[in-house]
């Protein structure tokens, strides 16, 4: 909400004193149009030791329902709750890009190696043309905003970098686990997503394979082809 509030101890903007305390630590957004207190103390208290995300996720809703207020605001004085089920696992993560072009290419190897140990969930260089038809490398992490500052550091630090972009982005993974299947060559670990209750992937373990591959002097492809044959015949076990 926004506007003042009126407290034993006299008029405060909102949030009162109280209730600021309590959201240290939580995302919050300033709705300007409402003139009047949208959060109490007691609505503070009940989120921060409930919730533990902030975010919209990807949900199928079951039930909904409502709560009605009994002061006269410029919108419904209603709070809707949703009851659902996550469809997939969504994470709220940044993209952290920056342009090269006057780096040794040579460094850029133990470039990404630093920022994988620093906590980088994903690392990849794209070449591309900048001002003036100059060829140059554009350099992307993906990480959790947590990490922003570290990773920054590294990039700083281990590239020619003197600037950087930073993007916000929702990253959604299908659910999955990971089964053992026994086929002519042994044990192999496979990884199945899943999406609205449906096998959607399929993906055998790469390092098993390419060990197995590498003993019996079998091409990897071999490897590959008996796992996807023994997927077809206990697929409606998967």
């Amino acid at each position: 909400g926004s506007g003042f509030v009126m407290t034993e101890h006299g008029r405060y903007p909102v949030p009162a004193p109280a209730t600021a305390e309590l959201l240290k630590g939580i995302p919050i957004y300033m709705d300007q149009k409402v003139r009047a207190e949208l959060v109490t103390p007691t609505g503070a208290v009940i989120l921060k030791e409930l919730v533990d995300e902030f975010k919209t996720p990807i949900l199928r809703i079951e039930k909904v329902g409502y709560g009605a207020g009994t002061r006269d605001l410029e919108i419904p004085n209603v709070l809707r709750g949703y009851l659902g089920f996550l469809e997939g696992k969504s994470e709220r993560d940044i993209l952290i890009e920056t342009n090269v072009d006057d780096m040794n290419p040579q460094l850029f190897g133990y470039l990404m190696e630093k920022l994988f140990e620093t906590g980088a969930k994903d690392v990849f260089y794209t070449p591309i043309y900048m001002k003036k038809n100059r060829p140059a490398v554009k350099v992307s992490v993906l990480c959790s905003e947590e990490k922003r500052d570290q990773i920054l550091k590294v990039l700083f630090k281990e590239s020619t970098s003197i600037g950087a972009r930073i993007l916000h982005l929702e990253k959604v993974e299908a659910p999955r686990k990971v089964i053992t299947l026994e086929t002519e060559y042994g044990k192999i670990p496979v990884k199945v997503a899943y999406f609205d209750s449906e096998v959607v992937n399929v993906s055998p373990e790469y390092e098993t394979c390419k060990k197995i591959a590498q003993e019996k002097g079998v091409p990897l492809k071999e490897i590959y082809s008996a796992v996807y044959r023994k997927i077809s015949e206990v697929q409606e076990d998967v």
